[in-house]
């Protein structure tokens, strides 16, 4: 499991010109899910998300009880070695991904987060004003 997290001021995830998700101040992450991933890994990037002191002053999205906005990613898994085209044989198909995408959202707000999130395999705007800036890669 691959995630970019990104410290907002806001952030907003919009389909078809309808907004589907939207925070203030917290995190914006973009999570992409190999084949290999289950319960585990959904668990650890969770709580690391949840935990991870990035925000001001040091502190973590729990610690200001921060919004989180989760938006799956299946091109963090892009292998770009060979050629110009990416290969996105890496990422999980959207059966297997789906449900582990919507299980960190689900354990996210088990921890006490406000959860926001996209919406799986749309074609989806992101739009988000970036503090810092910020931006850490988690991979497990």
């Amino acid at each position: 499991m691959r995630a970019v997290i990104q410290t907002v001021s806001e952030a907003e995830v919009t389909v078809e010109g309808a907004s589907v998700g939207a925070i203030g101040e917290g995190l914006l992450v973009l999570l992409g899910v190999t084949h290999t991933d289950g319960d585990d890994e959904v668990r650890w990037i969770a709580e690391k998300i949840w935990n991870l002191r990035i925000m001001r002053d040091e502190r973590s999205a729990s610690d200001l009880d921060a919004a989180v906005l989760l938006v799956s990613q299946f091109t963090l898994y892009a292998d770009t070695r060979k050629g110009r085209r990416p290969s996105w044989n890496a990422a999980a198909p959207g059966p297997v991904a789906e449900p582990l995408v919507d299980a960190v959202a689900v354990h996210l707000r088990g921890l006490g987060a406000h959860v926001e999130t996209g919406k799986f395999g749309a074609m989806m705007e992101v739009r988000s004003v970036n503090v810092g800036p910020n931006t850490i890669l988690l991979e497990r």
